[in-house]
């Protein structure tokens, strides 16, 4: 579950600042195929929402990855 929320956090941060630089410096195509979702004349807001909604998924990765090793370190403790 980490790391498929740690991918997907990748592709919507990259692909939202991609956005956004090609909207402000133009030519700039990578993570094209974000561009489909945004609805036509609000792509400037689209992307940073992508970029904020990558973000958000990448920090509950990082939260459910400690808190599972802290559940596991505490079943182990319990077995002894």
């Amino acid at each position: 579950m980490k790391s498929v929320l740690g991918f997907v956090s990748f592709v919507l941060t990259v692909g939202g600042l991609a956005g956004l630089l090609h909207d402000w410096v133009g030519g700039f195509r990578l993570f094209g195929f974000l561009r489909y979702l945004a609805p036509d004349g609000y792509e400037v807001y689209a992307n940073i929402v992508f970029v904020v909604l990558g973000i958000a998924l990448g920090l509950l990765g990082q939260s459910l990855g400690r808190r599972g090793a802290g559940v596991e370190g505490h079943r182990n403790e319990c077995r002894r």
